[in-house]
C-alpha cells in the first residue's frame, strides 16, 4: 500500500515545501551551506593528504553534508529498485541513455563534455545550482544572485539553442 502511494506523482508543492523548510532548519542549526559540490570538497578533504591548501579546513564539522549526499544516493537506489515506472522509456529516451550511445559523437558531447562543463562551472561559481539558488538566495548573498542568473541564462540558451543542434547529430 505504501509503495502504491509512493509510485504515484506527488504535487509539485510537496517538494517545494520540504526544500523551503530545509533553509530555516539549516540556519537554525548554524549551517550556511547546502549543496552537493561542497560535499565533494568534504570528501576530498577527508581522503586527500593535507598538502593542498584548499582542503585544509575542519571538514568534520560538516559531516551532516556527507549524510545528505548519502541520502540522495540511497533515495536513488530505492527509487530505481522499488519505484520504477512501468515503462522506463517514458523518462529516459533510449536513443540517448544507453551504453552504445555513449560511444557516439552526440553521446560523448552530452555526457563527457557536458559533465566537464558542469564540474568546471560548479568550481568556477564556487558552488552548485542548489547551493546558490536555494541557500545563497535565501541568505541574500549577492554572488548567489549573479550565479543563479548565469545558471538560468545558460540553461535557457543550452536548452533552446545548443541542445536541438546536438540532438540532430
Amino acid at each position: 500500500m505504501m509503495l502504491d502511494f509512493l509510485k504515484h506523482p506527488w504535487p509539485w508543492w510537496v517538494a517545494g515545501a520540504i526544500i523551503g523548510l530545509m533553509v530555516p532548519t539549516l540556519l537554525l542549526l548554524g549551517n550556511k551551506t547546502l549543496g552537493i559540490s561542497s560535499t565533494l570538497r568534504h570528501i576530498c578533504a577527508a581522503v586527500i593528504p593535507a598538502g593542498i591548501s584548499y582542503f585544509k579546513y575542519d571538514w568534520k564539522k560538516e559531516t551532516w553534508n556527507l549524510f545528505f549526499a548519502g541520502g540522495i544516493l540511497a533515495g536513488g537506489w530505492v527509487a530505481g529498485h522499488f519505484l520504477q515506472p512501468r515503462d522506463p522509456v517514458e523518462l529516459l529516451p533510449v536513443s540517448l541513455f544507453n551504453w552504445s550511445a555513449l560511444t557516439t559523437l552526440r553521446g560523448w558531447i552530452l555526457m563527457v563534455f557536458g559533465g566537464f562543463l558542469v564540474g568546471f562551472g560548479t568550481r568556477y561559481a564556487d558552488g552548485c545550482t542548489s547551493g546558490h539558488s536555494i541557500m545563497g538566495l535565501s541568505t541574500l548573498q549577492w554572488p548567489s544572485l549573479v550565479a543563479t542568473i548565469c545558471f538560468m541564462a545558460g540553461g535557457f540558451f543550452t536548452a533552446n539553442v545548443i541542445l536541438p543542434f546536438i540532438l540532430k547529430l
